[in-house]
């Protein structure tokens, strides 16, 4: 193996959105930092099955559901 190509694999600590933490080995940062998560499996709706929200800008949303309103998937 080649030296000084891989970078360095240390311990840090990833910080839930919940405010729990971990300890694990990463490439990312320096030894000891902490990683803070945005989004992670406790808060995301993929993970959680949180319901889709739609967001109607322009009237897209409307004139989507007013030109298919016949179409009988109601």
């Amino acid at each position: 193996m080649k030296k000084d190509i891989h970078p360095n694999y240390h311990a840090i600590t990833v910080k839930m959105t919940d405010g729990t933490t971990f300890e694990t080995r990463s490439t990312w940062g320096k030894e000891g930092d902490t990683l803070q998560l945005d989004i992670d499996p406790k808060s995301h709706p993929a993970w959680t099955g949180g319901g889709h929200r739609l967001i109607d800008s322009g009237g897209q949303l409307s004139k989507f559901s007013k030109r298919f309103q016949n179409f009988g998937l109601n």
